[in-house]
């Protein structure tokens, strides 16, 4: 495929190959992306950033609404793009376009409800007589940097309020995930987007960031990924809007009133979809001593059920990683903390990029595996003393993303959601949960801003206050 600069499909000096991450086979090519191609881009989308700022919110609420069609009805395909380039199972593919596609129709709706609000002047000593009001006003040029693992949807978090609030957008998609971006860009191409108005630059971050960081005609920059590079860009942004999605170290609290079987099966679940590669997944489970071995017992036989394979297979619930190397960097911490004393319930060295669902029991605080991202299909299990010891370990790391408890007590759900710090806090359920209307941000380093398009569309937008004077 052709990247997308200057307001055409274009091709590069160089090119990179687009793997499937569970045989290895080349799906694609696309353009290798240069600091050139960006301020190109650049330069045309600061004009159609005056395009679409003359657009009424009917009309961008009409494009969006056109895109969301054309995505359903192409669903399969996009499917199986999605499912080749990142390993996830087709079946998830298949949820994963769905949301998109809800997620392009909430912006729609936002883009008509963006309104400003009346300011009360006349309550001010030398306010009488005078009507004040502001106003929404797009940024100008929006930079949507994309990770891997929700190769669509998450691109459709930035670019669907973007458009929706009258902005131009640059796309720069991971560079193991770039064909799922590439599809979005033709599909709100023919929804009638100006040509102008939109840009998708394939290459590597290392390649393209500082040249989007530092450029001052990008005024919001918007990206999903590691602490790291987040805080790279806050470094190289300047005065400009930023809005960070980072890491996460997913806390479930399991009491000893709670639903055990519940939990284990929810767990299950949310520690080893798409092979742990999600920021909520759930990673550390702090239970109390009265239910321990019951959990794990419960838990045990559901994990070793799970089915690995090949992503195609519609019976196949746990794919790839993304890369070899990072599975062999779970299978590392994994052999790590075992070192270090704890038990090793199920798991096995992995298999190229194919890591078998691992389960760890007595992990103390300080293993990698508890107080880091894992990012892969394992979970961690720490005994802890009671329900005060459970919350301040979750509490621990540096991250805040999401967080979960299970218990029958109110008062230890409400003390919960008071005491732990994390953007999502989900009562008798696991760190995964998202509805795609929602805010969703993290505290600590796990990020700034919220996602949503409701919340998204008031950072992609400035706010102007207008006063007149009789």
């Amino acid at each position: 495929m052709q990247m997308f600069v200057g307001g055409e499909w274009v091709t590069a000096a160089k090119s990179t190959e687009v793997r499937n991450p569970y045989d290895n086979t080349v799906i694609d090519t696309v353009p290798r992306g240069t600091p050139a191609d960006v301020q190109r881009a650049v330069t045309t989308l600061v004009e159609g950033a005056g395009k679409m700022r003359k657009l009424s919110a009917l009309e961008r609420s009409q494009l969006l609404r056109r895109a969301a069609g054309l995505m359903r009805h192409r669903a399969e395909a996009l499917a199986e793009t999605l499912s080749l380039e990142s390993g996830k199972p087709i079946t998830d593919a298949q949820g994963e376009v769905s949301r998109s596609v809800e997620t392009l129709e909430v912006s729609a709706d936002e883009a008509k409800r963006l309104v400003g609000e009346m300011i009360p002047l006349d309550a001010a000593p030398n306010g009488a007589g005078k009507l004040g009001f502001t106003l929404r006003v797009p940024c100008g040029v929006v930079a949507a940097i994309t990770p891997f693992n929700f190769p669509l949807n998450l691109v459709c978090h930035k670019v669907g309020p973007a458009i929706a609030g009258g902005n131009a957008v640059l796309i720069k998609p991971a560079s193991d995930t770039p064909l799922s971006s590439l599809k979005l860009v033709e599909i709100l191409l023919e929804a009638g987007l100006p040509e102008s108005a939109i840009a998708c630059v394939t290459g590597a971050g290392g390649d393209l960031g500082a040249a989007i960081g530092e450029d001052d005609r990008i005024r919001k920059i918007s990206f999903t990924g590691s602490a790291e590079v987040g805080t790279r860009i806050c470094q190289q942004a300047g005065i400009k809007r930023v809005t960070l999605e980072l890491g996460g170290n997913g806390p479930v609290i399991i009491l000893d009133d709670a639903d055990v079987e519940a939990a284990a099966a929810a767990i299950a679940s949310s520690g080893y979809a798409y092979a742990g590669q999600t920021c909520i997944s759930t990673q550390r489970i702090l239970v109390t001593p009265g239910v321990a071995d019951h959990f794990l017992d419960a838990l045990r036989p559901r994990v070793a059920a799970l089915r690995m394979g090949d992503p195609r297979d519609p019976q196949t619930q746990l794919g790839p990683m993304i890369r070899a190397s990072d599975a062999q960097r779970v299978s590392d911490w994994i052999d790590e903390a075992v070192a270090a004393g704890a038990q090793r319930v199920l798991g096995s060295a992995p298999q190229g990029t194919m890591l078998a669902p691992a389960i760890l029991d007595h992990v103390t605080p300080s293993m990698k595996v508890s107080c880091e991202e894992l990012f892969g299909p394992a979970v961690a299990i720490t005994r802890c003393a009671d329900v005060d010891e459970a919350l301040r370990l979750a509490n621990d790391p540096q991250y805040g993303l999401a967080a979960g408890i299970f218990t029958r007590n109110l008062e230890h759900a409400f003390r919960f959601a008071r005491e732990v710090d994390a953007g999502n806090l989900h009562i008798n359920w696991t760190t995964q949960w998202r509805a795609d209307l929602m805010p969703y941000g993290g505290l600590k380093q796990s990020g700034l801003g919220k996602e949503g398009p409701r919340y998204t569309l008031r950072e992609m937008t400035e706010e102007k206050l207008v006063v007149l004077h009789s």
